[in-house]
């Protein structure tokens, strides 16, 4: 029997060496373009993958747009994450789908109510944590639940912080806007989501408010008006206060330069003044000099010929007091010749003690 299996061993393998080999090397091409394809996932723009190590457990994220390795026989996973931007609208009566759901009513603080008729949120899956993305929401779109109960709770507490006349005003819930975005990231971003954009229309309010709105919006387009022309009239105002400023400062420029011409002419004159009032007193103080000069020596001339004729009578008077009596009477007799002396005593005493001379017919 042995003998048999040996013969009939022999006749197959020189029937398989007498086949031709190209069928085996196409088959087997076939077979591994098939494992090929199977081992690679193509990665598009906009979508990123999380490639699973199944026998490790580790995790790999792969953002690079172009071919994913992943080994065959479930020892890789490749999860493909949509990450480009979507949208989510909050609009209608009511919920469509995951992105389109019931319009956002907010009440506000005190106590009004007010509709948003459509909201839109931007948000998006974050490339680097898609990981986290499809640990925490699952595979494919199942991130896009996370958004409803978050946008809704958020967007009407933070609107809900403002009034009625406030929240009218596109600043301040432009600012509520700003604040509910942050707040969103700040729960989503732990999940692999984030939101770049809350676009949220003008608030609507009951037909008696809205009225009320477009009449306020009416007088602050009457108050722009205004204020428009009060700019129009402070440029206007400070042209001509320019103008004014501009001719004012060209007469004080001309009354300027006629005092200081006035004043020039002024000092000359008084310099030329000074000048001659100083020769007047120079020639005055001159004159009067050589007129006290020569009046102090008139005076010490008469003064010299006073003293000569002093000194004369008294020696005269000397030389008179020392003659005898004789010569005194003959020469009073001299004197008082031609002149009649009549006495007449005051009282009957025989020694007069006064005598009254009168000067009659012209006698010396």
């Amino acid at each position: 029997m042995n003998k048999n299996v040996e013969r009939a061993k022999e006749q197959m393998l020189s029937a398989l060496r007498s086949q031709p080999s190209w069928p085996w090397v196409a088959a087997a091409g076939v077979v591994l373009l098939i494992l090929g394809a199977r081992s690679c996932v193509s990665l598009d723009p906009g979508e990123a993958a999380v490639r699973v190590n199944n026998l490790t457990g580790a995790q790999e994220v792969i953002t690079q747009p172009g071919l994913v390795l992943r080994l065959p026989f479930g020892i890789h996973d490749v999860h493909i994450l949509d990450v480009s931007p979507q949208t989510f609208h909050m609009r209608g009566q009511a919920n469509r789908s995951a992105l389109e759901v019931k319009e956002l009513e907010v009440r506000a603080s005190d106590g009004s109510n007010f509709v948003f008729t459509d909201t839109t949120i931007l948000f998006r899956a974050m490339p680097g944590r898609a990981d986290a993305a499809i640990r925490d929401s699952g595979l494919r779109y199942a991130y896009y639940e996370w958004m409803l109960p978050y946008a809704r709770a958020i967007l009407r507490d933070e609107f809900g912080r403002e009034s009625t006349i406030s929240v009218s005003n596109p600043t301040n819930f432009g600012a509520a806007t700003e604040r509910a975005r942050k707040r969103i990231n700040e729960l989503l971003v732990k999940h692999g989501l984030e939101v770049t954009s809350i676009v949220t229309p003008r608030p609507k309010f009951s037909q008696e408010y809205e009225n009320l709105i477009e009449a306020r919006n009416q007088a602050e387009n009457q108050l722009a008006v205004i204020d428009s022309d009060l700019a129009r009239a402070r440029t206007e105002r400070e042209r001509k206060l320019a103008e004014v400023e501009r001719d004012q400062n060209k007469i004080i420029q001309e009354k300027r330069a006629a005092l200081e011409s006035s004043l020039a002419e002024a000092v000359t004159n008084q310099t030329q003044t000074w000048r001659e009032v100083d020769t007047y007193k120079i020639e005055k103080v001159a004159a009067g000099e050589a007129a006290r000069a020569a009046a102090k020596g008139k005076a010490d001339e008469l003064s010299g010929q006073l003293l000569a004729e002093y000194a004369t009578k008294k020696a005269q008077i000397d030389a008179f007091r020392n003659q005898p009596v004789e010569r005194v009477m003959e020469r009073l007799g001299e004197r008082l010749k031609g002149v009649t002396i009549q006495i007449q005593p005051f009282r009957n005493d025989g020694s007069p003690t006064k005598i009254q001379l009168e000067n009659l017919g012209g006698g010396q």
